[in-house]
């Protein structure tokens, strides 16, 4: 196990049940990024050789343990890799900068240089697909590929970030570590609440006990997060595909049609039964989409 994963993450994690939770668990590994001279050790995983290389962008305030399920479907037939967003995860946080929507793209585009190195298959879920978005139009070459699952990028930022100063800073991210409110979300984003297992709530809650969660998660919310891309989505170049869950309850399903419209080389595709992580509700149908895409 890593030496940058805290022991208090170690031992919690000892508790997990699902095997592919475990499995992807004990293979995340750390890989030092040099971001305008500040050496950040980066989480991640990867598995899998052949074709394309494919790149999963997990959602808000997540981590790679969102892809427990998908990461090993795709890696049967392809490299994958998933990536920790700067600030969030297992990453290991610094106190020397800030983080915002600009430094995420210059951290995710440190690391393809430094570990993937050719146009690859990009994929983000939820406000990893806001993310996905920004980086492909900054770094179009480095993207053979875009997929957006139930993805962010259509809606005005939040205005709490003006809000979050002492002390309502704290209580904020006090209120979202919660454990009743993660599970309140966690059970909105299935389409089956059978889902919001106890495996599941401890895979989305185990990098809550990472260093400088808090500091972090205010310093992007502050930032204002990720906008609306309206505007910008013709300019994507990439050919597009836009994998939605059918009864997604926390984007909603006007947004898939949206994205479809304006993005101009872009496929829309539902999955059925699927709430707003279809990749965890539906690993095999979504798997299966990415790689006939």
């Amino acid at each position: 196990m890593s030496e940058y994963l805290p022991l208090s993450i170690v031992t919690a994690a000892q508790a997990l049940t699902e095997s592919s939770s475990i499995e992807l668990f004990q293979k995340i590994l750390y890989q030092e990024i040099d971001l305008a001279g500040v050496h950040i050790a980066s989480s991640y995983v990867q598995a899998g050789q052949g074709g394309a290389p494919i790149l999963l962008l997990h959602g808000f305030d997540s981590s790679v343990m969102e892809f427990r399920r998908l990461l090993p479907l795709l890696a049967q037939q392809r490299e994958t890799w998933a990536l920790d967003l700067l600030g969030f995860g297992f990453g290991v946080r610094s106190t020397q900068i800030d983080y915002s929507p600009p430094q995420i793209t210059a951290h995710l585009q440190a690391f393809w240089q430094s570990q993937i190195q050719r146009p690859m298959v990009l994929v983000g879920a939820s406000m990893g697909g806001a993310a996905a978005i920004d980086f492909t139009l900054s770094h179009p070459a480095a993207v053979a590929q875009l997929i957006l699952i139930d993805s962010a990028g259509l809606q005005q930022p939040p205005k709490i970030g003006k809000f979050m100063v002492p002390p309502l800073d704290r209580w904020a991210t006090a209120f979202l570590g919660n454990p009743r409110i993660r599970q309140s979300i966690s059970k909105s984003a299935y389409f089956d609440p059978q889902y919001a297992s106890a495996d599941a709530r401890l895979c989305a809650a185990l990098h809550l006990a990472s260093d400088q969660w808090s500091t972090a998660l205010i310093s992007f919310t502050k930032s204002g997060g990720y906008g609306n891309y309206a505007q910008r989505l013709d300019r994507i170049q990439p050919p597009t595909t836009i994998l939605w869950g059918r009864h997604d309850r926390i984007l909603g399903t006007k947004d898939a049609q949206q994205f479809n419209h304006l993005i101009p080389q872009s496929q829309l595709i539902w999955l059925e039964r699927c709430g707003h992580v279809p990749h965890l509700e539906q690993p095999q149908a979504t798997a299966a989409a990415i790689l006939h895409c």
